[in-house]
């Protein structure tokens, strides 16, 4: 059986996709080339379905939530905050998962930040 290799893109709509983009860029330092390529570490991605009535992503209109791998989550949260960004105030902890943390993007976009046990 053919498989897939990794995650190749994840796609987001945008009211303003410049100011959009220059938020992930400025306050999680998210550097992409002109065509969108961003060269990530390797490291574990988790595919996971959830319930269709979840809370976990936010707003119910929310049908995905984008996670991303930081070395520090603590030292990455307070970077936010001090950007102004909208983090919300729990951190939660997994045993041999890992912490996990989240905030939300300009547009109203939940985002997981996940720091690796």
């Amino acid at each position: 059986m053919e498989r897939v290799l990794g995650i190749g893109g994840y796609f987001i709509r945008a009211a303003d996709p410049a100011a959009l983009g220059a938020w992930y860029r400025d306050c999680l330092g998210l550097d992409t080339d002109e065509n969108g390529v961003w060269h990530q570490q390797t490291g574990p991605t988790v595919f996971a379905p959830f319930e269709a009535d979840t809370g976990y992503f936010g707003s119910p209109t929310q049908q995905t939530m984008l996670n991303f791998r930081v070395r520090d989550l603590d030292a990455m949260l307070a970077q936010l905050r001090d950007r102004g960004a909208d983090v919300a105030g729990e951190v939660q902890d997994m045993a041999g998962v890992g912490r996990f943390g989240r905030v939300t993007d300009p547009e109203g976009n939940r985002i997981e930040l996940w720091q690796p046990a």
